[in-house]
């Protein structure tokens, strides 16, 4: 194997790239942790940690870390409580950026997931970010989507960005999430923002789900959202109204493949107000800088919880993967359990990958003390270098 010590005279330009080990670490304290274990063997290695993220938990903290400036809003949770919830500002050459993260305002981590909860659950906590976003005057607005609560099409957000939702009598309904929905005849947006019109609005999305049907919002994720069967029906009749609303009050089908995500939260803002669809990973490695810190390293490691074959369709460390392999730049991969054969990693650019499970005494193990088997894979790392380099 070539070795990155041939790239440089001095110590190795290692980048640490990791998203979070999901209930075990976050994305920084992963590469913190990864550190240390590579100063241990290698104190010369000079080490860039820049934490990646697909869109969805962890993106703030992800740009924040990249140097972007953080925010917190006063904001109404799932179940209409109120909240903090953090966002992020970007200046980059003379145009500014707000990044929010729909699950610190709308996130499954407020509920107890039950069928209550699947019903009543909203998005306008999210639309109270953005609102926060644009009084900000940002020139774009990036809302990063996934480990949402709610399955209301966005109509939550849509509200408290002003839109009004009328029943068959004309009555204004109260922000009830699909309790709102199932009940919507008619969507005015004479009240909505106008600071929406001019305002570039991309949500990051890592599935390409539609928004009703088999693989609709509903079907595949509002079970783990507390929805038993019938809910999920009743959610899927739900969703379906509002896209006949919604493609009444603004000439645009929102049933289309990504508007899925989140609860369906796309098919507002693709609707009402022109928004894009982009991949999460792309998006965040955008936001970050991600191509060139790659460029400038020996060696990028990248990791996740679990390494499998989600993880090859693109999910973040893998696009990095991808990414530095383009750069022609070698690629580590730390993973808490890795399912995926090395011929497949080494077809994404990744030359070698290391295992928690396979240091840790058991699986549990792994996941209760990830930090300390974290440095361990770091130490692997290292040697690995230390034992490819040419005398």
């Amino acid at each position: 194997m070539s070795t990155p010590e041939s790239r440089t005279a001095a110590g190795p330009r290692i980048l640490l790239a990791p998203d979070k080990f999901k209930g075990s670490a976050t994305a920084e304290q992963v590469a913190q942790s990864i550190a240390a274990g590579i100063r241990r063997v290698r104190p010369d290695a000079r080490i860039t940690i820049l934490p990646i993220a697909d869109g969805g938990e962890g993106t703030i903290d992800a740009v924040v870390l990249a140097g972007a400036d953080r925010r917190v809003a006063r904001v109404r949770d799932p179940l209409g409580r109120s909240t903090e919830a953090g966002w992020a500002v970007i200046d980059a050459g003379g145009r500014r950026s707000a990044v929010v993260e729909s699950a610190a305002a709308s996130g499954l981590a407020f509920v107890a997931p039950d069928v209550d909860s699947a019903l009543r659950s909203s998005s306008a906590g999210t639309g109270q970010l953005i609102a926060a976003a644009l009084d900000e005057g940002v020139d774009e607005v990036v809302v990063t989507l996934g480990g949402s609560a709610m399955t209301d099409g966005g109509a939550g957000a849509l509200a408290a960005l002003g839109a009004r939702l009328r029943d068959d009598r004309g009555a204004v309904l109260d922000d009830e999430g699909a309790l709102t929905i199932e009940r919507v005849a008619e969507l005015d947006l004479s009240g909505l923002d106008p600071r929406l019109a001019s305002l570039d609005l991309r949500l990051a999305v890592d599935v390409d789900n539609p928004l009703t049907g088999e693989r609709g919002a509903a079907a595949v994720f509002s079970p783990q959202k507390g929805a038993d069967a019938a809910t999920v029906a009743r959610l899927d009749r739900a969703l379906r109204r509002w896209a006949r609303v919604l493609f009444a009050a603004t000439g645009v089908d929102p049933d289309r493949a990504g508007c899925g995500a989140a609860g369906g939260f796309p098919s507002a803002f693709v609707a009402a107000a022109g928004a894009e669809l982009v991949a999460g990973s792309e998006l965040v490695a955008q936001l970050i800088d991600l191509e060139a810190a790659i460029v400038d390293a020996d060696l990028v490691v990248v990791g996740e919880g679990s390494l499998d074959e989600q993880s090859l369709g693109g999910k973040a460390p893998i696009a990095a993967a991808r990414m530095a392999a383009a750069a022609g730049v070698p690629v580590a991969a730390v993973a808490g359990v890795c399912s995926v054969s090395e011929e497949a990693l080494r077809a994404e650019g990744v030359l070698w990958s290391v295992a928690l499970v396979d240091l840790a005494p058991s699986v549990a193990a792994a996941r209760a003390e990830a930090p300390r088997w974290l440095e361990i894979a770091g130490e692997r790392i290292a040697a690995e270098l230390r034992g490819s380099a040419p005398e």
